[in-house]
Formats: C-alpha cells, sequence, structure tokens
C-alpha cells in the first residue's frame, strides 16, 4: 500500500507496520488512558470534545506515525488511531483512491 504510506511521514512510510511488529504499541502513550476516550460515540457534541482529546494524546506519543499506518493498513474504522479521527482516515482514504486513479488515467 506504498500510496497510504506516503500519506505518512517519510519516516513512517519507510518501516512497513509489520516490519515494525507489535513493539511500537509498547511504546505507545495511550497504554496508560482508559481505552473507551478513544471511542467516542458520535461525530458532535461531547464527542467532539473527547476526540481533539484522544488526539492530544497521541501529539504526545512517540509512535504517532507507526499507529496510523496499523491503522491505514488494517482498515481500522473505528476509534481516534494515529492521531486522526474516524472522519479524518475516510478523507484521507478517499484522497489516496482519488490520486491513484488520477494516476492510472494519465
Amino acid at each position: 500500500m506504498q500510496d497510504i504510506q506516503d500519506l505518512v511521514s517519510p519516516s513512517a512510510a519507510h518501516m512497513p507496520a509489520s516490519e515494525a511488529g507489535v513493539d511500537w504499541r509498547h511504546r505507545a502513550v495511550c497504554r496508560e488512558e482508559d481505552p473507551e476516550l478513544f471511542f467516542p460515540i458520535g461525530n458532535t457534541g461531547p464527542a467532539l470534545l473527547q476526540i481533539e482529546e484522544a488526539k492530544a494524546v497521541c501529539r504526545r506519543c512517540p509512535v504517532m506515525e507507526h499507529c496510523l499506518q496499523w491503522a491505514l493498513e488494517s482498515g481500522e474504522d473505528a476509534g481516534v488511531w494515529g492521531g486522526l479521527s474516524e472522519d479524518e482516515r475516510r478523507a484521507m482514504k478517499r484522497r489516496a483512491a482519488r490520486n491513484r486513479a488520477r494516476k492510472a488515467s494519465a
């Protein structure tokens, strides 16, 4: 999935999540947080605040890029992963699909 790897930072793109192994999860800041924080119900009102709180945790995390890459490669649709919400990851995937279509038609 090179096109998705191009969407995350270059350092993460050079190390597939499969090569990084489960190791990155052991260094994740979110291990010390309530998992419920990262899976808000809905995307309005209180859920928006919860999403922002989860993203704040992600911004402090040394493995944020690996987490995002894993979520994209695994098709993880629910929750905040790698500092992005469900909607943001869906938009990222749509952009990648459009870019692939443009490259294929060129």
